[in-house]
């Protein structure tokens, strides 16, 4: 694999993001690229990848060293910080590498990247599910904290007031008594109120405590501004971007997040393109700007697409377009390729089982962006991947098989 994949176009691409100067020497930039990918391939944390990267051998060979290294290869907080140096535009040239890479290996071929298949999934964001009750008291101790720390003194703080409504708003929850219910979360509300208007009081002349309070009184106002039917809704305070989606599932009828919209080749899978989208858009209004994207990326044009009927009104009149369940103009042969369009949904399974496409532990909409596109970065690696192993298995039968051996009694092609 190390012989596929074009490590100078990566230390060319970015030794801009290098400076000489004072300070620790930088890390190479194809042990950085090489730890990105060994952790997206394997869906590993930032300090696994980081710790397994000592005891694998293979994995330090990948990444340019040709002698053992008992050593962390960096600290892992030097990846979070790779990834945010990089951001979408540098994430977006290692997946045109994958894709390179994988035409170099035979993966696919270059004419398989003229004919995709685009779908849209829910890439939920590491939170907690929200309930008034349990944001209302969050809220409300997080301002009571940030004024104590501030050196403001409050009228009160709701602490044992505040924890007793929260403890009864769930006990009456789970005993279905809704009204009374309903009676906590509103005293929930109310002590937020005061703490956010007792605040605003004392910070009225004080400009930079003001822009300290910013962030947070104006989420808490959003709280308590909200209803049942409210667009726009909170759901956490440490990720406001997440908004909710119903996918129609029976097991989990809302998520909440941000919807990714993935352009994958129609015959093997290889993803072109992973948008991270930060409103919930109909999958229609996203078709067009997801091909172009995937043509930037791909460096080619894309001529026909396979969709579901998510995607009805799509407007895009310069590529063909074929929807589930269309009959007209349908030959034999489109009939059959777009009967294929649903093998898009075991690959989007793969990335979140094998993948962190499931669950995004990054921070904000620019996290959103980057873990769309590292997890179909991870997706491609595993294809080519297993092309090479395939190789590699096809070699030693075809050893195994004209030197006359048998293993065990059977064929070695039957064995593999």
């Amino acid at each position: 694999m190390t012989s596929g994949v074009n490590w100078s176009f990566f230390e060319e691409a970015f030794s801009a993001h290098y400076s000489d100067g004072p300070g620790h020497p930088p890390k190479p930039v194809r042990l950085m690229v090489g730890l990105m990918l060994l952790q997206h391939m394997h869906g590993l944390s930032d300090e696994q990848v980081a710790h397994q990267w000592v005891q694998n051998p293979y994995w330090q060979y990948f990444c340019g060293y040709d002698y053992l290294q008992w050593a962390l290869p960096c600290d892992p907080s030097s990846l979070t910080r790779w990834r945010t140096r990089l951001g979408e535009e540098g994430i977006e040239k290692v997946l045109g590498q994958t894709i390179v890479t994988a035409i170099k290996t035979e993966t696919v071929a270059p004419q398989d990247l003229k004919r995709v298949i685009s779908d849209t999934t829910v890439m939920e964001k590491n939170i907690s599910f929200p309930t008034d009750t349990k944001l209302l008291d969050k809220a409300r101790k997080k301002l009571v904290t940030l004024a104590l720390d501030s050196g403001l003194k409050l009228r009160q703080t709701y602490a044992r007031l505040g924890k007793f409504a929260a403890l009864n708003a769930g006990r009456y929850a789970h005993a279905k008594q809704f009204k009374r219910m309903r009676k906590e979360v509103k005293k929930l509300k109310n002590f937020l109120g005061r703490t956010v208007r007792d605040i605003e009081r004392q910070i009225e002349e004080l400009p930079d405590l003001q822009e300290i309070f910013a962030d947070l009184l104006t989420m808490s106002k959003r709280l308590l501004s909200q209803d049942k039917k409210s667009k726009d809704k909170l759901y956490s305070l440490h990720a406001p971007e997440a908004y909710c989606m119903s996918k129609g599932k029976a097991g989990k009828p809302y998520e909440f997040g941000c919807k990714v919209s993935l352009v994958l080749t129609h015959k093997q899978g290889l993803a072109l393109c992973s948008q991270a989208l930060a409103e919930n858009q109909h999958d229609g209004r996203v078709l067009a700007s997801s091909l172009k994207k995937a043509e930037t990326i791909a460096q080619t044009s894309i001529e026909e697409a396979f969709v579901d009927k998510g995607y009805k009104g799509h407007g895009i009149t310069d590529k063909q377009v074929y929807i589930s369940g269309q009959k007209r103009g349908m030959t034999r042969t489109l009939k059959k390729h777009l009967k294929r369009r649903s093998a898009i949904e075991p690959h989007i399974g793969h990335m979140k089982s094998e993948g962190k496409l499931r669950r995004n532990y990054l921070k904000g909409t620019a996290g959103d962006t980057l873990n769309a596109l590292l997890c179909v970065i991870g997706h491609n690696m595993r294809m080519i991947w297993r092309q090479i192993r395939s190789f590699f298995v096809l070699i030693w039968v075809c050893l195994f098989n004209n030197l006359g051996v048998k293993h065990k009694g059977r064929d070695p092609l039957l064995v593999t």
